[in-house]
């Protein structure tokens, strides 16, 4: 069975329930799917006087050689000036080792974030992400436009070629939208479909 980990990093809970939908896709499509959140690296105060969520059922990924035990990695995580946050960029930092042993070249990969609003970086951060994986070696998949749903005119709706995404408002008022849930699993199906057919 095709092995996929949805590895994310979430603030405020939007990117968590994005990993969510992204993990519903991929099992949809006959993967085995485990979720994972990298470390919390921001001090305890900045934690409590930002009002970080910080209930999770998600469980810390606990080595970067984990990694090597899946066919796909699917990494979401917010913008900090348009580009992914720190907590992301340190775990990926600590990937060397992977990198030097080609440990991760021919698995598939895709990113998803969130912004506060609509022009807020969510390409430039998906960039961000995907050229982590590029470097490793990654096939990458996007939010292809055989999903429909982030042509929407009618209203703001996140989305985009490369990786799903959703807004956050903010205030992180803003909860992801229907549509953008849809694109997270759709994005997780094509993924994970992906990789089956190349672990045939």
């Amino acid at each position: 069975m095709t092995k996929v980990l949805v590895l994310y990093y979430s603030s405020y809970g939007h990117l968590e329930q994005m990993a969510d939908a992204v993990a519903e896709g991929a099992r949809g499509a006959g993967a085995e799917v485990d979720i994972r959140r990298v470390a919390e690296t921001a001090p305890a105060e900045v934690i409590a006087a930002a009002h970080f969520k910080t209930d999770t059922a998600h469980p810390v990924i606990e080595s970067p050689d984990q990694l090597a035990d899946y066919d796909a990695i699917i990494v979401g995580a917010p913008t900090r000036f348009g580009r992914m946050p720190a907590q992301m960029a340190a775990f990926w930092d600590t990937t060397g080792g992977l990198w030097a042993k080609g440990a991760l070249i021919g698995k598939v990969g895709g990113a998803f974030t969130s912004t506060a609003s609509q022009h807020g970086g969510q390409e430039t951060t998906l960039f961000s992400i995907i050229t982590n994986l590029l470097h490793h070696g990654l096939t990458i998949v996007g939010l292809d436009y055989g999903f429909q749903g982030q042509m929407k005119m009618d209203e703001i709706v996140g989305g985009s070629p490369y990786g799903a995404t959703t807004m956050a408002a903010g205030d992180g008022s803003r909860q992801p939208h229907p549509e953008e849930l849809e694109g997270a699993r759709y994005q997780g199906r094509r993924i994970a479909a992906l990789a089956a057919k190349l672990a045939a």
